[in-house]
């Protein structure tokens, strides 16, 4: 027993000492960063390239040639958000299980079933030369980084060290934003389990394509837009919209030409909204060679700029919510040769294996609700990847210029705004949409297999010719109106936002960026007013106070407004759902007399603490809480322009005066780096909460002047 217990007072010991280690080596892990002065040498550049970054930590990249300007994209990038970027990898490729273990295997498994690793690679093939050079370089850059600055801390707490980055990494972390911004099979099953149990009638009720009571499409222009709803309904009509499942997905992004503009060039906003955490979604970069210059925000782990402008033009995008995919029912006999098995590497336990169904035309997935199907979807039949379109609409230098590129868009299908210098401004979709007579509204029977659904061509998709007095908009909403030969998606996301958006461009008749941003800061939602009006004579029998904060309520999803606070959570309520069906309401008309029992009135406190969100880091859910970003009060929620709910929020928000680059500006939710000892993990924070745009400069002037670190990388 001596024995034994000396053994036990060792191992303790023993255990006490690796956890004393553990503390001081993550300690220093959360204070290292990369180095951002100074000179490096020895890298695969072929002549000198400047790195300099501004006071928020924003690289301008200063190259003699497009592929010293990629290599130190990479370079920055990955010295910046380099767990970021693996975690990414893995996740699209379905490799987490190598790091998290058992814990992650579902996902995985869910992932592989898709064979993006198959996907990249023909999609790798397919690149056209200086493509592949230029990733190949954005690659050379990654890897650099990983050998000459320090791992980020996530890499020291979880014990393992990135692989080296491929050009495919980069297509498949590229495949990311295609799946989020798909409508997939999911999504096809809940609307199928809705046609099986009531028909039409109970699909257009739960999916509605849209509410024709807001309904704002571009395509008819901002004078045709009702200047108030154009319906009344009944409270369980309203409520039964609010519940829709897209009633959160949704990005914001308008322009107006120079005719309309007090600056009397063309104006462009664009807030895309996507998952809030830290770091964030995109990453800010400026690069500079001899023929290329473009500024605004790339994907980590991607090279180019996705959105913002370069010399001569600038755009935005929101998500198209159009049809992407058909699903099938299988038929009673597979081909058996379509089976695959794969390993999947699982740390600290033996290695698991999964079976998929693949042929060169479909792939087989199984929904959420556990119904196999087969899927076919152009990215996995004619794998080309975006890459290509965002490099050359970075270099286009007119609007024209950016259409004849985007009319061979692979996708995910987006809703692009264009201004360019001439002071025009113009809107189109672009993507890869199946002309299929279902919509992805339900699973079609497997003798549908036999039917091919084309593309619907580039020129026969919405748009809005380049114009000096156009105004353009989007929000995920129905961008067309009566006469449109296409129905282009089984439900759109509701058009609120776009209704708003309108709304206040029709309020002025000349705009500049300090409207634009004031726009994108509005928290006015528009169904949660009608929901107050609407059931306040039912919350005042309960609390007469709460029901007169309702009836008085401007609908301002505000820090102050306990109203706010009261319609949010009664909302959330009334929408739930449980065992498929939401709590009844018995009125016919326009107000709700009597509460639905269960429902609670609830406390009045501040939008600004019942609505305040925290933004997480991906580790938090292992409890390491410490990496945490800032917490946002709150402000807006799902069905405001300013979008902000927990986990999902606008993801940056960006003005361009379009010629005068300077003078508009773009601003994300935390920070340019992932690494918190960096002092840019959380600076602008500050600034996103007071919604103040922060300049981005683009001159040469103004880069130099601006520089707050040098950093020069030699060959």
């Amino acid at each position: 027993m001596k024995i034994l217990g000396r053994v036990l007072l060792a191992a303790v010991a023993i255990v006490a000492v690796i956890a004393i280690v553990f503390a001081i080596n993550v300690l220093l892990g959360m204070h290292a960063h990369a180095r951002v002065t100074g000179t490096i040498s020895g890298l695969r550049v072929g002549a000198p390239v400047s790195i300099l970054r501004d006071s928020r930590g924003v690289p301008h990249i200063l190259a003699l040639s497009d592929r010293d300007a990629f290599f130190a994209q990479g370079y920055v990038q990955g010295s910046d958000r380099l767990f970021q970027m693996d975690l990414l990898r893995r996740f699209t490729l379905g490799e987490l299980s190598e790091i998290f273990g058992t814990s992650s295997l579902q996902t995985d498994q869910a992932e592989r079933a898709i064979p993006i690793r198959n996907i990249v690679e023909t999609q790798w093939r397919r690149l056209d030369v200086p493509t592949r050079e230029l990733l190949g370089a954005f690659s050379d850059g990654v890897n650099a980084a990983i050998e000459r600055e320090p791992l980020p801390v996530e890499f020291r707490l979880l014990a393992y060290r990135p692989r080296p980055w491929t050009p495919q990494d980069s297509l498949a972390v590229g495949m990311a934003t295609v799946l989020d911004l798909t409508d997939d099979w999911d999504a096809v099953a809940s609307r199928d389990a809705a046609y099986r149990r009531g028909g039409l009638a109970l699909l257009a009720q739960r999916f509605p394509l849209t509410d024709p009571c807001y309904d704002a499409p571009v395509l008819s222009g901002l004078g045709r837009i009702a200047a108030g709803p154009r319906c009344n309904r009944n409270v369980e009509r309203l409520v039964s919209l609010l519940a829709e499942p897209r009633a959160a997905l949704g990005s914001n992004e308008w322009a107006a030409g120079a005719n309309r503009t007090l600056t009397h060039r063309s104006l462009l906003a664009n807030d895309p909204h996507l998952s809030l955490g830290i770091p964030g979604v995109w990453y800010l970069v400026d690069l500079h060679s001899p023929h290329y210059h473009a500024s605004g925000v790339s994907l980590p782990g991607l090279p180019a700029v996705v959105l913002g402008h370069n010399e001569h033009i600038a755009w935005g995008a929101t998500a198209g919510t159009v049809t992407s995919l058909s699903v099938f029912e299988p038929p009673a006999n597979l081909d058996p040769a379509g089976w695959h098995t794969e390993r999947i590497a699982v740390r600290f336990h033996a290695t698991a294996s999964a079976r998929y169904y693949r042929t060169a035309r479909l792939f087989g997935v199984t929904t959420r609700d556990g119904h196999f199907v087969l899927v076919r979807w152009s990215a996995y039949r004619d794998p080309v990847s975006p890459a290509q379109s965002f490099i050359a609409l970075d270099r286009a230098a007119s609007i024209e210029a950016a259409a004849a590129d985007l009319a061979h868009f692979p996708g995910p299908s987006l809703n692009f705004v264009l201004a360019d210098t001439s002071g025009r401004a113009a809107y189109l979709l672009a993507g890869q949409i199946p002309n299929d007579p279902v919509r992805a509204r339900w699973i079609h029977p497997a003798r549908d297999l036999k039917s091919e659904y084309p593309a619907i061509p580039f020129a026969q998709l919405p748009k809005v010719a380049g114009s000096r007095d156009a105004v353009v908009w989007t929000a995920n909403n129905k961008m067309y109106g009566a006469g449109y030969p296409f129905a282009l998606s089984p439900q759109f996301a509701p058009p609120y936002r776009a209704y708003r958006i309108a709304e206040l461009l029709r309020a002025r008749a000349r705009y500049d960026v300090p409207y634009f941003m004031q726009m994108q800061m509005d928290a006015l939602s528009l169904p949660e007013r009608g929901l107050a009006q609407a059931i306040a004579p039912a919350v005042a029998a309960h609390d007469v106070e709460a029901g007169d904060a309702l009836a008085r309520w401007n609908g301002e999803m505000t820090g102050d407004s306990t109203a706010a606070t009261i319609v949010a959570g009664l909302r959330s309520q009334l929408t739930h759902r449980k065992n498929g069906r939401m709590p009844g309401l018995l009125a016919n008309a326009g107000t709700l007399r009597t509460l639905p029992a269960g429902i609670a009135v609830p406390s009045p406190e501040p939008w600004r603490l019942a609505g305040a969100v925290t933004v997480r880091h991906a580790l938090a859910a292992l409890g390491l809480t410490f990496l945490d970003g800032t917490t946002l009060p709150g402000y807006g929620d799902a069905f405001t322009l300013h979008v902000q709910t927990p986990g999902y929020s606008q993801s940056f928000r960006a003005v361009w005066d379009v010629g005068n680059w300077d003078a508009g500006g773009i601003t994300l939710p935390q920070g340019e780096s992932g690494e918190p000892g960096s002092g840019h993990y959380t600076d602008q924070a500050d600034a996103w909460v007071q919604g103040r745009l922060w300049p981005l400069p683009f001159n040469d002037a103004t880069v130099q002047r601006t520089a707050a670190e040098r950093q020069l990388l030699l060959p």
